[in-house]
């Protein structure tokens, strides 16, 4: 980097240091550290609600390169009609730390509207650079994810424990009941003779779940994620990823239990799919360092067929607690994982990986057709699985 910045250390629970410099936001900040071997889309990666909390660390070793779409003048993101982030997942950074090999001081793009490191200051986020990131994340394989702290020089001293977030999901959920029309439209246009209306439950929504779903002409009432289904219409629903432990999501998990009743067709990401194992009885687990990258490969059960898919989560679904009228779906082709399931006895399915992965890849965006497909079939339809 041309612009000299302080020193600064990553200090893992283990007691392994780290010395690299500061850039973004010069604060100490604590979290879980946890690696992402994406190439590309660190401006999704770090306002990905789903990464709340923790410290992201990039296998890839230059970051900053096409700076961070902003608006040269303002500094705020881009929107689309519906107020939607155009280039990021959230309106704001949600990492509580970025770890890079380098970073770029002097991007060259045509959107760039700010450097990486004046974004991360600007939304209060401390990067250390300039570490080897390689023998980082093999610590990490080794030995699993652990709490660690990003300490800047001449800033206070902090403790491992602190910023811990007991419910991230919580923190992330917009608590605002907002319904989006197709088009932008202000006119509710559901029922019967009009569009299909789909209830997303947000647990940390990522922005381009509902791009997709507006994309293909459906009316989406987005829900907090501990609100009662009871007395809301609609014709199918949709559950979002998010941060943390699904058993922290007690509330949204004993509403499915509910929603499961009505037959009406339900699909889950990534967080959803935990939650949707949870509320069928099953269980799930913490992995060892999770999945986070655009890269995973994932086989279909029964087709064979293996997709490449974008993840972010360091839980999963125990294939062996299933009960009765479950199976497994997909399966993680490079350790066995549970990476989706779905109901035999009706309309209920959910992946691990992002079907709507930005920026990509998006080989299994055919998912959310595969659900909408159902929807359409209408609420206590014959079950025909594809």
């Amino acid at each position: 980097m041309a612009k000299q910045h302080r020193q600064a250390k990553l200090v893992l629970e283990d007691g392994s240091e780290y010395s690299g410099h500061s850039f973004g936001k010069a604060r100490s900040q604590a979290g879980e550290v946890v690696f992402t071997t994406g190439m590309t889309g660190y401006p999704q990666a770090l306002t990905d609600p789903s990464f709340k909390g923790q410290i992201l660390v990039s296998t890839y070793p230059l970051i900053g390169n096409y700076g961070v779409p902003l608006k040269p003048k303002t500094g705020e993101p881009f929107l689309d009609g519906q107020g939607i982030p155009l280039h990021f997942e959230s309106p704001v950074v949600q990492v509580s730390g970025f770890v890079v090999s380098e970073a770029c001081e002097e991007p060259s793009h045509f959107a760039s509207g700010a450097t990486l490191s004046a974004w991360l200051d600007r939304n209060n986020v401390p990067g250390i650079y300039g570490i080897d990131t390689r023998s980082l994340t093999e610590r990490l394989r080794e030995h699993g994810v652990m709490r660690g702290k990003i300490l800047v020089e001449g800033s206070r001293e902090i403790t491992l424990d602190s910023g811990n977030i007991p419910n991230p999901v919580a923190e992330v959920s917009n608590p605002e009941i907002k319904t989006f029309l197709p088009g932008g439209s202000s006119e509710s246009r559901g029922g019967p003779q009009g569009l299909r209306r789909i209830a997303l439950v947000d647990c940390g929504a990522k922005a381009n779940i509902i791009r997709c779903l507006l994309a293909r002409n459906v009316e989406l009432i987005r829900l907090p994620w501990n609100h009662d289904l009871n007395g809301i219409e609609y014709d199918g629903l949709f559950l979002s990823n998010g941060p943390g432990d699904p058993k922290a999501c007690g509330r949204t998990i004993a509403a499915l239990r509910r929603a499961f009743d009505l037959k009406k067709p339900i699909f889950g990401i990534c967080l959803g799919n935990q939650i949707m194992a949870l509320a069928a009885g099953g269980d799930t687990y913490k992995l060892p360092y999770g999945h986070r990258g655009q890269n995973q490969p994932c086989i279909e059960e029964g087709t064979g067929r293996c997709y490449i898919t974008s993840q972010n989560h360091g839980f999963a679904v125990r294939g062996e607690s299933l009960p009765q009228g479950w199976e497994p779906w997909f399966t993680n082709a490079n350790d066995g994982t549970v990476e989706g399931i779905r109901s035999t006895r009706g309309p209920f399915s959910a992946v691990q990986f992002h079907p709507e992965g930005c920026p990509g890849p998006r080989d299994t965006e055919f998912l959310i057709d595969r659900f909408l497909d159902e929807v359409e079939k209408g609420a206590g339809s014959p079950f025909n699985r594809k």
